[in-house]
């Protein structure tokens, strides 16, 4: 399977039920950073790329199963970091290669501060921008890819924020 497809489809389900399947979203997160992680210490090797995603994808997934809390902070923290170096690259801001990683680190904790303290509604809108950003960069769009972005960002967070509304139980009649 092509690694943009891959990234597309997993991006949809992020988009779309990132809150839901909190696992998926840990994983994500573990996915993207070994993405950007091997194409800094392996550009070109896209088999090596490929595995290293897919591996720290994996252990982020169990620990999420296993370790909830803290897997929701580390998840956080890896897709802020993920956001920030994304949002700067839509809007062309630019960082001196030398710093690159401060605006990621600045974004992991902002991430991981927000799932900590808004568990809910922080996963629904870490997961759409995420998902966003893997179906915008997963593709070839002839319109701005920032509206596009915009737009995915706001039917993810519209969509699960139904799903959370939808599920949660009702006032009970006395």
């Amino acid at each position: 399977m092509n690694m943009a497809v891959l990234t597309f489809l997993i991006g949809m389900v992020l988009l779309l039920f990132g809150r839901k399947l909190f696992w998926l979203f840990v994983g994500a997160a573990g996915f993207l950073t070994g993405v950007e992680a091997a194409e800094r210490f392996f550009p070109g090797a896209d088999l090596t790329k490929l595995i290293i995603a897919v591996v720290i994808g994996v252990v982020g997934a169990f620990l999420a199963i296993f370790f909830y809390r803290a897997a929701a902070a580390i998840g956080g923290f890896l897709i802020g970091g993920y956001l920030a170096v994304q949002l700067m690259r839509y809007f062309a801001i630019p960082a001196p290669q030398s710093i690159s990683w401060i605006p990621w680190l600045i974004g992991g904790i902002l991430g991981a501060i927000l799932i900590l303290l808004l568990l809910d509604w922080a996963l629904i809108v870490l997961s759409s921008f995420a998902g966003a950003s893997m179906i915008v960069n997963s593709i070839t769009l002839p319109l701005n890819m920032t509206i596009a972005f915009i737009v995915l960002v706001a039917i993810g967070i519209a969509v699960q924020a139904g799903i959370l509304f939808y599920s949660r139980p009702g006032p009970e009649a006395v």
